[in-house]
């Protein structure tokens, strides 16, 4: 065991161009970790607050010089002396201190950045990989023979993208019983003929704040689907059999006054109207989840699309509905809202009510995937380990940008480690 010695904390940039902030702690035994966090374009309203200065004279108010402080002047002097180890507890405390039901005091940026911060240095400490820090900490019981598989975002639209698709992600993931890496090569090659796809018709390669590509002027919301099949098709794989689509709407972002209103095609829809709709996509592409498919509060509508994906075989996961929150959760449990939830540490806000909601999901026969976020991501992989800790079914990241490939690459190091064992 070891003691929390000093925490320093300062500002970094991420993948947005604005900053947010990372934290290293050293212990008494000299070991050091260090975390940084993201923050979310399209965020749901009932997540962790992330902390900013709200200063327009600096990176247009987005600046974390107040999260710094929050760390230097009320979480610093309450933790240093504490047993690294004890990180339930270490946590409680700073979800204590702040006191609110959303961290909007210390913000959950500052307290997740901590959290995660003292679990790497502990995991230095006791010569662990963070992912085997974590089941051992928390009990998870995983089975470390299958890891996630890679959900690769290939179309982004909503608050991703400009001039697109009005829902937010269309993704491959590759569903066979290949490697990690295996699975990685699938989907990037089928991304890179996406592209030949595109360009056959005549659309934009550029890409969005996820490193996906954002086509000005798709017809459609369908069209994403014709497009990703063709490419599925030239990269030499099988639609339904070695990779699925999966869909994040993030429709909460497209609803208004009770409806949901599709500016690419001009329509505006009732929820039954909009469920009829996506259940037409149902029968013509290999669709293997459907996420966020409906407002985060319309709870009602929720439950009665569960039924419709279960009968077509299609995992229906919430997000902006649950924000990784155990009380979000277990509502969504009791009310058979979902089958799978995603999973963000920064929606929560600290590592252990992360793992504590995934656990709970693992408990009722829930699916989890662990996501990274659109709108400023870092090089911090903590995501991936925390997915192979609880046994998540697929890890969620944008195909290319420096920020999302470590991700995947650290996904590919758990496995080249393990393979070692």
């Amino acid at each position: 065991m070891a003691k929390i010695s000093q925490i320093d904390a300062y500002e970094i940039l991420a993948s947005g161009g604005y900053p947010t902030l990372e934290v290293e702690v050293t212990l008494d035994s000299g070991h050091k970790g260090a975390a940084s966090v993201p923050y979310g374009a399209s965020a749901g309203s009932h997540e962790a607050v992330v902390l900013n200065d709200e200063d327009k004279k600096r990176y247009d108010g987005k600046g974390v010089l107040n999260a710094i402080s929050n760390v230097h002047e009320k979480i610093a002097p309450m933790l240093i002396g504490m047993e690294s180890g004890d990180q339930r507890l270490i946590d409680e405390k700073m979800i204590e201190l702040d006191g609110t039901p959303n961290k909007a005091n210390l913000g959950g940026n500052t307290i997740l950045a901590v959290s995660l911060a003292v679990a790497r240095a502990t995991a230095s400490l006791e010569g662990k990989e963070l992912y085997q820090y974590i089941i051992d900490k928390y009990k998870t019981g995983v089975d470390l023979s299958k890891l996630p598989a890679p959900m690769i975002v290939m179309i982004e639209g909503g608050k991703h993208a400009d001039d697109t698709t009005d829902l937010q992600e269309f993704c491959v993931s590759a569903i066979g019983n290949q490697s990690a890496a295996e699975k990685v090569r699938i989907v990037i090659e089928i991304y890179h003929q996406l592209k030949k796809v595109l360009k056959e018709n005549k659309l934009s390669t550029n890409v969005g704040n996820e490193g996906a590509f954002a086509p000005n002027g798709i017809p459609d919301n369908e069209a994403p689907f014709k497009y990703i099949t063709q490419a599925i098709e030239k990269a030499g794989y099988e639609a339904g059999k070695d990779v699925g689509i999966s869909i994040d709407a993030a429709a909460s972002e497209f609803y208004e006054d009770g409806k949901y209103h599709l500016k690419v095609e001009n329509r505006t829809l009732t929820a039954d109207e909009l469920i009829a709709y996506y259940e037409s996509w149902l029968e013509k592409y290999p669709i293997v989840t459907y996420e966020d498919m409906l407002h985060e509060d319309d709870w009602e509508n929720w439950v009665k699309m569960l039924p419709i994906t279960d009968k077509h075989n299609i995992v229906h996961i919430g997000d902006d509905l649950t924000v990784t929150n155990l009380e979000r959760l277990q509502k969504a449990i009791d009310m058979k809202a979902i089958s799978a939830i995603l999973i963000k540490l920064n929606q929560a806000g600290s590592l252990t009510e992360t793992v504590d909601t995934c656990m709970l999901a693992n408990k009722h026969g829930l699916m989890t995937t662990t996501s990274h976020r659109g709108g400023g991501e870092t090089n911090d992989s903590a995501m991936v380990d925390l997915a192979v800790a609880v046994g998540s079914q697929f890890i969620k990241v944008g195909p290319t940008r420096g920020e999302r490939v470590s991700k995947y690459n650290r996904l590919m190091e758990i496995e080249r480690n393990l393979s070692k064992k």
